[in-house]
Order: C-alpha cells, then structure tokens, then sequence
C-alpha cells in the first residue's frame, strides 16, 4: 500500500514540476519569437524572474524522493539516463546564470549572448524532459544487474523525439499564457496569439504521440484492466479545451489553470499508464523494477511520509503567497526591480 502511495505522491512532483517550471521555460524558449526590444525582453525575464529558482525546488523534490523512496530505481536512472540527466543539469546551470549575468554588463553584445543562452537551454531543457519521459513509458535497455545497453543516441528514437516536440509544444504554450498574465500592451496580445497557434500544435501532437503510444508502450493496458484511470485522458481533454475560449474572453489566469490541469492530467496519464513499473526494461521484462521490488523499506516509508504530510503544505503556501506577491504585470518602470 505504501509503495502505491509514493507511486503516486512521486508522479505528482513531477506533475507540480512541469506545472510550475514549465511555465519558465516556456517564456525562455519563446524569447527571439515575441520580444521585439529590450523593454518586451525585461518583460519576459521578469515575468518568470520572481519564480524560476522556488520551481525548481520541485525537480529537487522529485529526485530525492526517488532517492530515497525508490533506490534502486534512483540507481539505475542515474546510471541508465546519466547523459540527458547532466545535459538537463547543465541546462539548467546555464538557464540560472542567463537570469543574473545579463544585468551585469550594459553592453548589446554581452545581453545578446545570454539571451541566445537563455533561449537555447529553456529548449533543451524542454526537449530532454520530453525524450526522457517517452523512454521512460516505452523502455530503455538494461539488464537484470541494471547495466544499461545503450547510449544517448538511442534515445532519440521516434517515440522519444515525439515526446521532446510534445512538452515543448506543451511548455510554450504554458509560458505564452503566462505571459499574457504577466504582460501588457503589444507583448500581451502577441503573447495570447502565440498561445493560440501553439494550443493547434499541442493538440495535433497529442493525437499523434497518443498513436504513437499504442504502437510503442503498452500504456493502454492499464487502462483497459482500470477503466476507473479513463478519468484522466477526460480532464486533460477538458483543461485543453477551455484554453483558447478562456483567451478568446481575455480570461488568461483561467486559461493558464486549464492549461495547468491538462499538464498534470498528461503527467498522470502516461506514468499510471505504466503502474506499478517505474523502469522498464526493453531487454528482460524480468528486470523491470516496479513501485514493489525497488521501493525502500515499509519504515522509511512511513517515517518520509510523515515528513512529506508535514513539509510540503508548508512549500505550497509559500509558493501561494509568493505567486500572489508577484500575480499582477510589471509596469515598465519597475522592470529592473523584478527581473530577479
């Protein structure tokens, strides 16, 4: 019983993650697209500026509960996926220093450097999320001592290069609505017609990696002996499709939550799809660990999720707070005190 329930407590940080941070690298993948000058460039920095470095206390989250509540799953990821974790790390190295660098040296040049950086690690990060999570759900070659037969090219297979278009489709969509949260003017309706075209790219990528998914995974199955799990495809249908009538009613907090909901819905859909297994393992099914054979003992799950019932509330009013601290858009004159 414990095991299913950090299962589901360790999809739901992961959910929270690409709920929150997603956003941030949605607005830093859009950079070159909307921002137009300098003044629109500090809008977009600031808009993300005041939450990037609390979201990603989510991330952290998520590999220390799969640290110490799934070690063995923690020690073949780690091993197995060692390449796209360090590019994701360094991305995210890179992604931070964009934020503090840029201001330090008032040259075209050298802001013109970190901009180009700050687009092009919010993609990648973007991506590697995506090819990550897609292997995770198809497969990837270790065997039963969790040696890993591959290599980081392999992973760029069809249904991983899918999964990388798909959440970065799905993160600059998050990120443009944000935008339109946070923005006024000329970059808020190019914010809101970037959102637009970005929900048709969302929606035929999800038809597509959905076919996909029945030729690559066995993620159906789950749903076809749990009809109960239908739930979640429904609200992600449903968070989706509120999207654009939300924008076209000038509703953008309520079309960022629906997008919110569809982003965690898709979370929980594709990794219930695979219960209990957290690795799979395309080389022996016998050495696939699930929630069951790489969980920690039933004391040290108990004694987490205590702590877990304890602390996280207390992260998630904070993180309320300071999100309704910072809800309302920047005025330009104020740009430089926001951007950090």
């Amino acid at each position: 019983m414990l095991e299913t329930v950090w299962f589901v407590l360790w999809t739901l940080l992961w959910a929270v993650y690409f709920l929150l941070d997603g956003f941030d690298l949605g607005i830093g993948s859009l950079m070159p697209f909307l921002a137009s000058d300098e003044e629109q460039k500090k809008v977009m920095y600031s808009a993300s500026g005041p939450f990037w470095d609390g979201n990603e206390v989510w991330l952290i989250a998520a590999g220390g509960v799969t640290f110490a509540a799934f070690p063995k799953v923690y020690a073949v990821m780690f091993s197995a996926l060692y390449a796209p974790l360090l590019i994701l790390l360094f991305a995210l190295i890179l992604r931070a220093a964009s934020y503090e660098f840029r201001e330090h040296i008032e040259h075209a040049s050298w802001r013109a450097v970190w901009d180009w950086t700050h687009f092009i690690v919010n993609i990648l990060a973007c991506v590697v999320l995506g090819v990550f999570f897609a292997n995770l759900f198809r497969g990837i070659p270790f065997d039963a001592n969790g040696v890993y037969f591959g290599n980081l090219l392999k992973l760029f297979n069809i249904y991983g290069i899918a999964g990388g278009i798909f959440f970065l489709l799905i993160f600059m969509m998050h990120g443009a609505i944000w935008l339109s949260i946070k923005s006024t003017g000329q970059l808020k309706d190019k914010a809101v017609a970037a959102a637009g075209v970005l929900w048709v790219g969302v929606a035929c990528m999800l038809l597509i990696f959905l076919v996909l998914t029945a030729f690559y995974t066995n993620i159906y199955s789950n749903y076809i002996r749990m009809p109960w799990l239908i739930i979640l495809p429904v609200l992600a249908v449903i968070g989706l499709l509120y999207i654009p009538r939300a924008l076209n009613h000038g509703k953008s907090f309520l079309a960022w939550a629906s997008s919110g909901l569809f982003i965690v819905s898709v979370t929980f859909f594709g990794v219930m799809g695979i219960y209990p297994n957290m690795l799979i393992s395309s080389m022996d099914p016998a050495a696939t660990i699930t929630a069951f054979n790489g969980s920690s003992t039933t004391l040290t799950l108990e004694i987490m999720l205590v702590v877990c019932l304890v602390m996280v509330p207390i992260v998630l009013l904070y993180q309320f707070w300071m999100y309704r601290l910072f809800s309302k858009p920047v005025p330009p004159s104020e740009l430089d005190e926001h951007l950090y």
